[in-house]
C-alpha cells in the first residue's frame, strides 16, 4: 500500500481533502498547503508508488509496467484502508491526471477536484518532448532528462524554486521507477482525449499560472464545454502554481472547497450541480 499521512480534526463534519502530488515529486510538495487546508478539513497526503516514502510496491511477476489505472487504484486503496467514502481531491500536473481518472473508476468518492497545473491535452512542443524522450531514455541519465524538461515547462526564474522543487524530489525515484513512470506518456494522448469528450459534471477548479504557457491554452478551452467547471489565472505563477504562489492557491481553493461542502452539506443529492 502507499505510504500516507493523514491530519484529522475533532470536528467529525469535517470533509476530507486528498492531495495528490504529479510525476517525479512526493507528498512533500504540499508543504505550503498544509497548515492553512487543515484548519478547516481532515487532509490524506500520499506519496504516489515509486515515490516518496512509497517505493517497493510489488509489480506483478513479468510486468515491467504498469497504467494510469493501477496507480489510480493505489489511491482508492487507500481510501478503502481509512474508511474514506467521499473526499475531495486536489492535485498538481500529472496527478490530475490521476484524479480525473479515479472519476472514472470510482465517480461517488469524488465530491470535487482543484486541478492545479492541470494537464487536459498535449500541444505540438509536449508531444515533441515526450517523443525524444521515449527516443533516448534508454542512453541518457533519467535524471538528465528529467531536468531538461522542468526547465521546459518552467523555464522562468520565478520558476526557479518550484523546478528545483521537482528535480530534489526526482533524485529520489530509482530509474527502474522512472522508466516505468515514463512508459505512461504512451497511453496519456487517448486518455486525455477521452477525459475532453467526457464530461463529468462533477464540480471541478482549475487553477494555473498565467505563465504555464504549455497547458493554460487547453484549460481555458475545456472550460467552455463542461458543465460545473470554472477557470481561475493566478498571476506570475507557472505550472506548479501551488508553490509559486501558495496563498493565492490556498486562499482559492479554500474558497471553492467551502462553497461546494456547503451545497453537499445542505444538499447532497445536488452535489454535482453545485455553483461556485
Amino acid at each position: 500500500m502507499l505510504h500516507y499521512k493523514t491530519y484529522e480534526r475533532d470536528d467529525s463534519s469535517a470533509p476530507w481533502v486528498v492531495f495528490v502530488h504529479g510525476a517525479g515529486g512526493s507528498s512533500s510538495i504540499w508543504f505550503l498547503q498544509i497548515k492553512e487546508f487543515i484548519k478547516h478539513f481532515n487532509v490524506l497526503l500520499v506519496d504516489l508508488r515509486g515515490h516518496g516514502k512509497s517505493k517497493g510496491i510489488a509489480v506483478p511477476k513479468g510486468a515491467h509496467h504498469y497504467d494510469f489505472e493501477d496507480i489510480t487504484r493505489d489511491i482508492i486503496d487507500v481510501l478503502d484502508e481509512l474508511n474514506i467514502q467521499q473526499a475531495h481531491f486536489i492535485g498538481i500536473s500529472l496527478g490530475t491526471i490521476l484524479i480525473r481518472n479515479l472519476s472514472e473508476l470510482a465517480p461517488g468518492r469524488v465530491i470535487s477536484m482543484i486541478m492545479g497545473g492541470a494537464i487536459i491535452r498535449l500541444n505540438i512542443r509536449a508531444k515533441v518532448l515526450v517523443t525524444l524522450g521515449n527516443m533516448f531514455k534508454r542512453f541518457v541519465p533519467y535524471m538528465w532528462l528529467y531536468r531538461f524538461f522542468a526547465w521546459i515547462i518552467m523555464p522562468s526564474e520565478r520558476h526557479k524554486k518550484s523546478r528545483l522543487l521537482f528535480v530534489n524530489e526526482a533524485k529520489k525515484v530509482a530509474q527502474k521507477e522512472f522508466m516505468r513512470w515514463f512508459t505512461l506518456t504512451y497511453e496519456i494522448t487517448p486518455l486525455l482525449k477521452y477525459f475532453e469528450e467526457k464530461n463529468t459534471a462533477i464540480p471541478t477548479l482549475y487553477l494555473m499560472g498565467d505563465e504555464d504557457h504549455m497547458f493554460l491554452p487547453a484549460v481555458r478551452c475545456i472550460v467552455t464545454k463542461h458543465t460545473n467547471s470554472w477557470l481561475e489565472v493566478i498571476e506570475n505563477s507557472g505550472h506548479v502554481c501551488n508553490v509559486d504562489q501558495p496563498r493565492e492557491f490556498n486562499a482559492r481553493a479554500i474558497i471553492f472547497l467551502k462553497k461546494i461542502s456547503a451545497t453537499t452539506h445542505s444538499n447532497p443529492e445536488n452535489i454535482r450541480f453545485a455553483a461556485c
